[in-house]
């Protein structure tokens, strides 16, 4: 984690945003957006994801938006990858981060990226492989994702246990990261707490966790400050609260950016982003979209009589 800065807020809009809606957006656009983000002070943005452009159209310029922002400064760029060829485009186009996909459920894992979970567990050791032999030097951050962490539109409740047994065989196949994500906004704030606990039980405190909530039933902030009692420190987010599973139906909305970072900075945590800054990327998103909605409430209502940002004290 950065100095000065207790909580990272994670921007996954240019990719968990943009993929869910009818928007083809300009590439220049998103160059922009993530421009202005990152002069707010975000140290992460999830950039776009290497899928097939026939499968998701809007993310067809990944390469060029990675191109574009990675020589911004602070700025770690993200992105997803659903097997080792979206693996391997993601490190020649030198993206810092690369989270793989993945399921908990084998009945998403199947919607979602066409195998078991076990196939899925093969394929991220041939990626952690990949990358070793071509950035020796481990400069790309290999991250997995475990979707559906906490239930399934599609199977119901998902076991601890294989939340748990997910995780410890992602480390064991070189994870640096684990990104435990509420797919289809099924999770309550105590079973937030209680999942995250068990998480660093069992797996310590060494590895890098990160937390991946949507609002679908208004519990988004409420289950990001349960796990910040459990001991989470990175939060992804999306400004405007675009987003949304496109393989798991009635699963939209990500937390909202601007009032995930209000409501951190408010706490007294510092996230060492300027929410003014927040809201000048947000008008730029808004300029671009066409007829799609957008959500939020900082947007609205602003910031309190005397309210001081803990990054700004």
């Amino acid at each position: 984690m950065k100095q000065n800065i207790d909580v990272v807020v994670s921007e996954v809009g240019p990719r968990d945003g943009l993929q869910s809606i009818k928007t083809i957006f300009p590439t220049e656009a998103k160059l922009e957006w993530i421009r202005v983000e990152a002069a707010a002070g975000v140290p992460k943005i999830q950039v776009g994801s290497f899928v097939p452009p026939k499968l998701l159209p809007q993310l067809a310029d990944t390469a060029a938006v990675v191109a574009g922002v990675k020589k911004l400064k602070g700025l770690t760029v993200s992105v997803l990858v659903p097997n080792l060829k979206g693996a391997e485009l993601g490190l020649a186009a030198g993206a810092d981060e690369i989270g793989v996909v993945m399921s908990v459920s084998e009945a998403h894992n199947q919607s979602n990226v066409r195998r078991s979970v076990q196939e899925s567990l093969d394929d991220f050791e041939r990626i952690v492989a990949y990358r070793n032999e071509h950035d020796p030097e481990r400069s790309t951050k290999i991250s997995g994702g475990m979707a559906t962490s906490f239930g399934c539109t599609i199977s119901g409740k998902v076991q601890v246990s294989d939340v748990m047994r997910l995780a410890e065989n992602l480390i064991a196949r070189g994870a640096e990261r684990l990104n435990v994500a509420d797919t289809v906004g099924y999770a309550n704030p105590k079973q937030v707490e209680d999942l995250f606990r068990e998480l660093f039980r069992t797996i310590g405190e060494d590895i890098q966790v990160g937390a991946h909530f949507h609002d679908t039933r208004g519990l988004g902030l409420a289950n990001v400050y349960a796990a910040l009692a459990a001991g989470v420190r990175e939060f992804d987010a999306c400004l405007g609260g675009l987003g949304g599973c496109p393989y798991a139906p009635g699963a939209t909305g990500n937390i909202v950016t601007e009032d995930l970072v209000f409501m951190l900075e408010s706490m007294g945590l510092r996230t060492g982003i300027d929410l003014d800054g927040l809201l000048e990327a947000r008008e730029i998103l808004e300029r671009h979209l066409k007829g799609e909605p957008t959500h939020g409430t900082y947007v609205t209502a602003g910031s309190p009589k005397d309210f001081i940002p803990a990054s700004a004290a």
